[in-house]
């Protein structure tokens, strides 16, 4: 079977640290097994809030990763503040009420001068750049995979002057991402930001998706084909290591400031007050970047005593997290918004072995992989009963060393077998 040639267009790429960077990561380790020849293209200086060298050892060295330099508005603004600037980078940001002057302004010139996104200078010379790079060595299709936004505009781009096939790939929607609200966007900005997303949507020859709910969403804006390849999880060979001793409930990742679940907070507070051997058992672990309102409800609801926090790990060391605690904690913003999000760390969650607890939005995508995978339960924000109840089981389970989680139907969100989903279609 002739070899197909594949370009992706991304800005995460190792070093890059993060969700962001593992769905493309991945998909390029395995198309080579489906007849595909992938390269990568990236920027040469990008400005990463997270970094994790121990994935650059997943890129394989036979493969061509272009590199372009990028001019990005971040490394401006931290000039005037160095942290404020990373931590909005991270999509870490405050409550309206509680934000500076200077964080108002920095998310209205985000929102309002760069659209759709602080990449968007890196258009036109990628183009320039890419145009030729198509030409010369005959390549077929073009992935662009968003967030940033941007990258779509440069697969548009190059579709026009090249007629090759795009694919466009959503990590996450666009205008209905979590954040977009709290860029303080004027009518234009809004109207221009639909604009674009209606161009990407209708000019695309195939659109790819993370979650049903987002392409229910697409399927009211445009009728190109859309398919769903959610993320998944690999056969990581990570250093084994023993059980919590504790009954330890972990969350790892970013919690943001909405991602605040405090009926969790309160029914933990609660089996604390009424449950001497839970008090002396239990331990909370944050792993990974925690926004200051998350924590004010942790210490409202004095659980400092059981808190156990680390900032952000490598890919390596979380999966290692996930295998020895207890518990694994998924939380997702209340909000309409969010039902499509599907963190790529579901999956590795999944086969951990380790019982999950996921607390957001009714109706959510997530709520059905967990339930038809048997890997824990998921609660809204109002389930108070129910998720005491669960966590006392889980408890139970703890004490008499039987704690585990029982998946079924795995298989289909490998890492592998959703490449070549995805193969399909290129």
């Amino acid at each position: 079977m002739d070899k197909k040639k594949a370009l992706i267009i991304t800005y995460y790429w190792p070093p890059a640290g993060g969700p962001g960077v593992q769905r493309w990561l991945k998909f390029v380790k395995y198309l080579p097994d489906f007849n595909i020849v992938p390269s990568v293209y990236t920027p040469e200086n990008p400005s990463y809030p997270l970094v994790d060298n121990g994935l650059l050892n997943e890129v394989s060295e036979s493969l061509v990763v272009l590199k372009q330099p990028i001019r990005e508005p971040y490394k401006l603004a931290s000039i005037f503040s160095k942290q404020k600037a990373k931590t909005i980078s991270k999509g870490i940001i405050s409550e309206n009420k509680k934000q500076s002057f200077l964080e108002k302004a920095m998310l209205f010139i985000r929102g309002n001068f760069f659209i759709p996104d602080a990449r968007i200078s890196w258009v036109k010379p990628s183009v320039v750049y890419l145009s030729k790079y198509i030409q010369n060595e005959n390549i077929e299709t073009i992935i662009t995979t968003g967030p940033p936004h941007s990258l779509h505009l440069i697969g548009m781009k190059l579709k026009e002057k090249c007629a090759v096939k795009w694919l466009a790939d959503f990590r996450d929607p666009w205008t209905t991402i979590g954040y977009h609200k709290q860029l303080k966007l004027t009518k234009a900005a809004q109207k221009k930001h639909k604009t674009l997303e209606a161009a990407v949507l209708n000019k695309a020859d195939q659109i790819v998706v993370t979650s049903n709910v987002t392409k229910n969403e697409f399927r009211n804006i445009t009728e190109r084909p859309i398919s769903v390849i959610t993320n998944g999880y690999d056969y990581e060979s990570v250093e084994q290591v023993p059980l919590d001793v504790k009954f330890s409930m972990a969350h790892i990742g970013s919690l943001l400031s909405k991602r605040n679940p405090e009926v969790l907070w309160r029914v933990l507070r609660d089996l604390i007050m009424e449950n001497e051997d839970f008090s002396n058992d239990f331990q909370l672990n944050l792993v990974g970047a925690v926004s200051e309102d998350v924590l004010k409800s942790i210490y409202k609801n004095n659980l400092k005593a059981h808190l156990h926090t680390v900032d952000y790990v490598s890919h390596a060391e979380a999966i290692q997290f996930q295998r020895k605690s207890q518990v694994l904690l998924l939380i997702e913003i209340d909000s309409e918004d969010t039902k499509c999000i599907i963190p790529g760390k579901l999956f590795e969650y999944m086969v951990s072995n380790r019982p999950i607890i996921a607390v957001g939005p009714e109706g959510s995508d997530v709520e059905t992989i967990i339930t038809e995978t048997n890997t824990g339960f998921y609660f809204n924000y109002n389930e108070y009963k129910s998720l005491k109840s669960t966590i006392l089981t889980y408890y139970k389970a703890f004490q008499n060393q039987s704690l585990q989680s029982f998946p079924i139907g795995l298989q289909k969100y490998s890492r592998k077998s959703l490449t070549k989903s995805l193969s399909k279609l290129i």
